[in-house]
């Protein structure tokens, strides 16, 4: 497939190793630009990023830019789907990256009607990682970890990767205060089935726009 008929996901990191490893498989050709899960700490960050990236692969991907990014990504507000509506790009139709992984359209909240679980799947992992390491570097006590999570009821990791092992020996060294209640070994489907109709509709949508 050409530059001129792929269409480019502008991705957040957290989702980087099952998207690159949808494409090893072939269930996806696109091209992927990732804007770093880091910035996630920071709406107007993330923002400022975000923008410069969509801006500069507009210019090679008119009209294919698809926004791998929640509703919630951006705010409470629909932030990010007024971004996506002002770039005149498709976003897919999930709520956050954990909604991309179940299979978008609200599942999160089906899956967490409580807002009382932490999801966690590789990306989120490496998250807390690194966040736990940057309190450590700048001299904040353990306990703050262990705080950040107060009042949540336990971990669920969403094992995308077949890494189940992997994934609970990086949660221990989160030292979040959490028990692990569950593995969902639920692969890479769900995530595909939402990128696919994204896809979908970004095919249709740049259809009609030529045939206009």
């Amino acid at each position: 497939m050409s530059e001129k008929t792929k269409v480019c996901l502008v991705s957040c990191s957290v989702l980087k190793k099952e998207i690159e490893k949808l494409g090893k498989k072939g269930d996806l050709d696109v091209e992927t630009v990732f804007v770093s899960k880091y910035f996630h700490v920071d709406y107007t960050l993330l923002e400022k990023n975000l923008r410069q990236v969509v801006e500069k692969s507009l210019s090679r991907f008119p009209e294919k830019i698809i926004l791998v990014y929640g509703d919630l990504c951006l705010g409470q507000n629909n932030e990010m789907k007024k971004l996506a509506e002002e770039y005149g790009v498709v976003k897919v139709d999930a709520l956050n990256c954990i909604d991309c992984q179940l299979g978008g359209k609200g599942k999160y909240l089906d899956a967490d009607p409580n807002h009382d679980l932490l999801f966690l799947g590789p990306g989120m992992i490496d998250f807390f990682i690194h966040f736990r390491e940057k309190m450590q570097r700048e001299n904040i006590d353990e306990d703050a970890m262990v705080n950040f999570f107060a009042g949540l009821r336990g971990i669920v990791i969403l094992d995308t990767l077949g890494e189940s092992n992997k994934n609970k020996e990086d949660i221990e060294k989160m030292h979040t205060g959490l028990t692990i209640l569950e593995t969902r070994e639920i692969g890479l489907e769900s995530l595909k089935r939402v990128l696919l109709e994204a896809i979908e509709r970004c095919s249709q949508k740049s259809a009609q726009n030529n045939s206009a």
